[in-house]
């Protein structure tokens, strides 16, 4: 079970409620993401794209686009890299249509998952030299290229890097850290320790967004378009930065939430044929969208094409005018998703397997190998395990080339760093606090296991999940209104987790199973009020009639689901939500965790 704690900052939160016009709760939500003052509280509710920090801030950002624009300029054919997940596809596809839109010769290519393997690659190189290309554009991968952009310049071209992952570094005998840049002529991250951006959190299709506007702004000097053209283009380009910065799970903070709410309804209104067929095919055309919806719906297809096929799928769909193929392309991405679904399910239940019937179930960091499962899905399969057992995961697969995986981390663990103390196991790899990506040969596998568990630094309270709760609030002070005042609060996501609520002595009267797959709970329950409220659950209801049954019994569970009982009185922590039903909108609550 998860260890519950009270969020307990402390603020006036009737002046802020009286102040900004809100809910003394709402108040308390906000101070306890840690916003705090008039100005910060403002822009976290109604900050706008005005908010948004100045892209010359990025270094080198300025010297990137001066030369993008003599490129344009002299017709040299520039050759944009991209990556084959969702935050790649949307990098590539800014890049390209600000590009086009100014003429510049530009042509892009997304390196094949399992044939290419992350990022730039000698072969990339080698295809754009004999090809005529003048400049390589990298975005979301690049910076731990070294040797790779080493040979395009001795093959004569100009390079340029565009990415958000971390820099690579030496630790020196004093335990400082020197970064190791790649030799580009420019160098666009704001990870790196001498970039002045402001916020680092930004993913790599808003590193090349920001790239884009001073460019845009270059050649709008130029007379390639108009000023009003250049904002109108940067507004429809808020559609795919928005897109990624979701999928590509960034914290959803400052500018990142400014970019997110206007990118949502970018997505919404957007004449883009592919966003509209992605939308159409799933159901979402003239509904409201919020980062479930990308997160969980729209997403998980464009990733889909890059795990299961080749990425350039989902970039042709995005950059076709014909609608047709765009609906083709759509449905096509569809279907993947699918089958990675199936696929997913199969692989994790191996995992929880291993883990179950082997002493890696005593390791504080998981490294399953799983040799037949593929590749591609090895990060959504740690995600998986580590939502299940809260430890740090990394599930490996058999690739062309030995071995690869991926690994999904947790807060108490930075990912990026424990494993930069033995790179030297690896052929290749590279990623962040929370999650990563590795190749090595099968040799190594154990040596690796080995040495994160030796060196993990965890303790057990690490490894117990904390469930944060914002307010203790009984069910009867939640009214329609309040659930819509939660949208201010809104996008959620990593970062902003949506506000979730406690109740003690809640009174679980009546029950029945729904859904399909008989895997979501409906319950009618009463708080001390005397009031009854419907209450839904999503989790795992093996667990739950495990721990209905543990405390109240098996004949009193039975008697929830056959007619009612008076004696299941739990603990809950919960958020509200309106449902709305042939056009009555009533409210219902959602629990999340339980406790007796």
């Amino acid at each position: 079970m998860a260890k519950w704690m009270l969020s307990a900052k402390k603020a006036d939160f009737n002046d802020i409620a009286a102040k900004f016009q809100i809910d003394p709760v709402i108040a308390r939500i906000i101070r306890n993401r840690d916003v705090v003052g008039d100005e910060m509280i403002e822009k976290f509710l109604h900050g706008t794209t005005a908010d948004l920090y100045d892209p010359a801030l990025l270094k080198d950002a300025e010297k990137a686009a001066a030369i993008l624009c003599e490129k344009t300029k002299e017709k040299k054919k520039i050759r944009v890299i991209g990556d084959y997940d969702i935050d790649g596809v949307c990098a590539t596809y800014i890049l390209t249509a600000c590009l086009e839109r100014c003429g510049a010769e530009v042509s892009a290519v997304i390196p094949h998952r399992i044939l290419d393997g992350y990022g730039l690659n000698d072969r990339l190189i080698e295809e754009a030299g004999e090809e005529g290309v003048d400049t390589i554009l990298t975005c979301d991968n690049g910076i731990a290229a070294l040797s790779q952009i080493a040979y395009a310049k001795a093959l004569g071209m100009t390079v340029i890097v565009t990415d958000h992952h971390e820099v690579p570094y030496e630790v020196q005998a004093d335990g400082s850290r020197v970064e190791t840049l790649p030799a580009a002529d420019a160098v666009v991250d704001p990870k790196q320790s001498d970039c002045p951006y402001p916020y680092k959190g930004i993913c790599g299709a808003v590193t090349a967004y920001k790239l884009m506007e001073i460019y845009l702004g270059g050649m709008a000097d130029e007379g390639a378009l108009s000023a009003g053209e250049r904002e109108t283009l940067l507004q429809e380009m808020l559609a795919f930065a928005g897109f990624a910065t979701v999928g590509d799970v960034m914290e959803l903070t400052d500018e990142n939430r400014i970019l997110v709410r206007y990118g949502l309804r970018q997505i919404e209104r957007s004449d883009n044929p592919g966003l509209r067929a992605l939308l159409t095919v799933n159901e979402l055309t003239q509904k409201r969208l919020t980062g479930y919806h990308i997160g969980f719906v729209l997403g998980p297809c464009l990733n889909a094409t890059g795990r299961l096929d080749t990425a350039k799928r989902a970039l042709t769909m995005f950059r076709t005018k014909e609608e047709a193929q765009a609906v083709t392309i759509a449905g096509e991405l569809k279907a993947l998703n699918d089958s990675r679904k199936e696929m997913t399910l199969l692989g994790t239940q191996r995992a929880m397997e291993l883990i179950e019937n082997t002493a890696l179930k005593e390791d504080k960091v998981l490294v399953v190998f799983l040799p037949d499962c593929h590749e591609s899905l090895a990060g959504i399969i740690a995600g998986r395990i580590r939502e299940r057992y809260y430890k740090p995961v990394f599930v490996l697969t058999c690739g062309e080339e030995g071995v690869k995986g991926s690994g999904r981390s947790i807060e108490s663990y930075h990912m990026y760093d424990r494993m930069s103390e033995c790179k030297e196991l690896y052929t290749k790899y590279g990623g962040h606090k929370m999650a990563a990506g590795v190749s090595m040969p099968e040799e190594n596998v154990e040596a690796f296991r080995t040495y994160l568990n030796a060196h993990s630094g965890l303790t057990d309270a690490d490894l117990e999940e904390v469930i944060h709760i914002d307010v203790p609030m009984p069910m009867s002070y939640v009214t329609i209104d309040f659930v819509r005042q939660l949208s201010l609060l809104e996008p959620f996501g990593n970062g902003n987790p949506k506000p979730v609520f406690a109740q003690k002595d809640v009174r679980v009267c009546r029950g029945r199973i729904l859904g399909k797959n008989r895997n979501v709970g409906k319950y009618r329950v009463a708080d001390g009020s005397g009031r009854e409220y419907d209450m839904m659950y999503f989790g795992d209801l093996e667990k739950w009639h495990a721990f209905l049954t543990d405390h109240f019994g098996q004949k009193e569970t039975d008697r929830l689901y056959a007619g009612g009982s008076s004696a299941i009185v739990i603990s809950v922590i919960y958020y509200p939500d309106i449902n709305v039903y042939r056009g009555v909108e009533s409210l219902q609550m959602v629990m999340q965790d339980y406790s007796a």
